[in-house]
């Protein structure tokens, strides 16, 4: 009885495991997307797998580290630590952890009794008692790679929808740009086409034009020498009368009525007027006259003079200032003598001009921020500042006693300004355009200035009107001046002109040509029998006044010249130009020397009436002081 109920075996519960298979699992079907399918390489699509297969070397790395960190920290000081080491679950722990959960202790206590007994005797086969499969963790661990793998394929299929966007959009820039390009050459191809032909249509006229000139300078020649003919053959006529009235006075008068009708005829024969003049001689009398009688051309017979009109000083000739000026030595005549003494910073925007006091170290100088400022010299303290204008200041000039300021600017209007009241005076609005500059009389009574309306005006400063309007060239009128002691005013245009005028009259006395562009800047050497001029290529040129042709003509570009001028010597010539440099030209030898400084632009420049110093201003806000 007891060997039955030893051999009796007993089932507390009865629990099957099921072996999971791979065959029952249903796997989702990932679709092969065809976007990456395409005829040419794309470098964003390239650039998206690179930076899948960095962010998958980047965790690995990451992982590695993770792992030689752990080992590091075993081993840290020498010393091994204790570690936690996970044991696979054997059957019966399962079945006691399984008896634990549900709190069946009786049933443990038995299973427990049993078990062992079994184990002693060895009835329980080593597969009864091994490990148990785990089958829950395993599956656990699956499902979170497959969601894992799920996200990596949703990003690779986005990353790669955006290489295709941009592939596409890439693709249509580049068919527009091809596009866009083929038309440009094919009109670049026809507007070049087109420039030859034009070029040999006008080369066949060349040969003609020439001609023609020549023909018309030698009949301008030929008119004047036969007038200068008919006027000196009709002074000889004149002559032989006088000589025969004085032969007939000692033999015998004859009748009044027959001496008149006489010379009535022959005057009427010969042209001549009472005082025996030809039609030449008169007519240059007539403007003599018109000259020094009036400073307006063609006036009405009932024209009335303004009764505050200033009176043009006689034009003499003659300028003091020479006399004080010595010849060209020492450093005068050096170009590479002045050297930086002192920068200080004068505005906020761009200065324009820079003009020197005729009796004091002061400065003033005008700028693209509205005001125009006065300064000590060298040391560059301010003195006034003037506010007014409404646009930028363009040029100014002190009145030859230095009381007065005279400014232009590009709200098209003169203001005059007197520092005893310390305020703007009288304002001229007569311009229809900026105005690029002025200029003061030496007499003081009379201010000039030029326009972007194409015009010169003459101000009267006590009558306080336009005395006249000069026209004649044919766009911008980029500056103007006074010959020193001289009725005589130096303009240059953007129609690539200088001209001499008659302040007098109003009329244009001498025009140069040569320039190739717009002239920027020109003035008289204080000798006054030369003229330098500058133009927006960097072509400078010197003019003879006395033949009206040019003297010199040198290069200092491609970069604009801005401003000229002579040292009180006139040996050297400064130039303001446009590549932050002062270009220094001696006359004697054609030298160029270059004084670096600036960081901008220079804009204009000036010498000391004893030629010590030199001044300039530039973009760069700043006045510079060379010595």
């Amino acid at each position: 009885m007891m060997a039955e109920e030893e051999t009796e075996k007993f089932y507390l519960q009865k629990e099957e495991l099921v072996v999971d298979t791979d065959d029952e699992y249903q796997y989702e079907e990932v679709p092969i997307d065809e976007i990456f399918i395409g005829t040419e390489p794309d470098e964003d699509l390239d650039l998206a797998v690179r930076t899948i297969r960095e962010a998958e070397e980047d965790a690995l790395a990451t992982t590695r580290t993770v792992i030689s960190f752990r080992s590091d920290e075993s081993q840290k000081d020498g010393q091994t630590k204790a570690s936690v080491t996970q044991r696979p679950e054997v059957v019966d722990d399962f079945v006691r952890n399984f008896l634990v959960r549900m709190n069946m202790d009786k049933t443990l206590e038995c299973f427990q009794t049993e078990w062992y007994e079994l184990k002693q005797r060895g009835l329980l086969h080593e597969e009864d008692i091994g490990v148990v499969p785990d089958i829950y963790s395993r599956n656990q661990d699956l499902d979170g790679e497959v969601k894992f793998l799920k996200l990596e394929v949703a990003k690779y299929k986005e990353a790669a929808m955006k290489a295709k966007e941009t592939y596409v959009k890439l693709r249509k820039e580049r068919d527009y740009h091809r596009m866009h390009h083929k038309r440009v050459v094919q009109e670049k191809n026809k507007l070049i086409n087109d420039i030859k032909r034009l070029k040999r249509h006008y080369a066949q006229y060349e040969p003609t034009l020439q001609q023609l000139k020549k023909k018309y300078e030698v009949a301008m020649k030929e008119k004047m020498l036969s007038k200068l003919e008919k006027d000196r053959a009709v002074g000889q006529v004149a002559g032989l009368q006088s000589t025969l009235k004085s032969m007939e006075s000692f033999k015998g008068t004859p009748p009044s009525g027959f001496q008149t009708a006489s010379n009535s005829a022959q005057r009427k024969n010969w042209d001549l007027d009472e005082a025996g003049r030809g039609p030449t001689q008169r007519t240059l009398a007539m403007e003599r006259m018109k000259a020094m009688s009036g400073d307006v051309r063609d006036l009405p017979e009932n024209y009335t003079r303004h009764p505050n009109d200033s009176e043009f000083p006689k034009d003499t000739g003659i300028n003091p200032i020479l006399a004080q000026i010595k010849g060209p030595t020492g450093h005068l005549a050096r170009s590479g003598g002045f050297r930086l003494s002192n920068t200080f910073q004068a505005h906020s925007h761009p200065i324009s001009s820079v003009v020197l006091h005729p009796r004091k170290q002061i400065l003033a100088t005008t700028s693209d921020d509205h005001t125009w400022k006065m300064w000590a010299v060298p040391s560059g303290d301010i003195i006034m500042t003037g506010e007014g204008h409404t646009d930028w200041v363009s040029d100014c000039d002190f009145h030859p006693s230095g009381s007065k300021l005279v400014t232009s600017s590009g709200d098209t209007t003169v203001k005059i300004w007197d520092f005893s009241k310390a305020e703007c005076v009288h304002t001229f609005t007569d311009h229809t355009h900026a105005v690029w500059g002025c200029t003061w009389h030496s007499c003081g009574d009379f201010v000039a200035s030029c326009s972007m309306d194409n015009t010169c005006k003459l101000w009267d400063l006590n009558s306080l009107r336009c005395r006249f309007t000069m026209r004649g060239h044919a766009d911008s009128v980029n500056s103007i001046e006074f010959l020193p002691y001289s009725n005589t005013l130096l303009s240059c245009s953007a129609d690539k002109t200088l001209s001499l005028w008659d302040a007098r009259t109003g009329l244009c006395a001498q025009t140069f040509y040569g320039h190739m562009h717009s002239v920027n800047n020109a003035t008289f050497s204080l000798k006054g029998d030369t003229v330098v001029s500058c133009d927006s290529y960097g072509t400078v040129k010197l003019w003879d006044v006395r033949t009206v042709a040019p003297m010199v003509s040198f290069d200092v570009g491609p970069h604009p010249a801005n401003r000229v001028a002579f040292d009180p010597t006139g040996a050297v010539v400064a130039i303001a130009s446009n590549d932050a440099t002062v270009k220094m030209y001696e006359v004697s030898n054609g030298r160029i020397g270059t004084l670096v400084g600036h960081e901008d632009a220079v804009q204009c420049l000036m010498f000391d009436k004893t030629g010590e110093f030199m001044v300039s201003g530039g973009s760069d806000n700043t006045i510079r002081i060379w010595s």
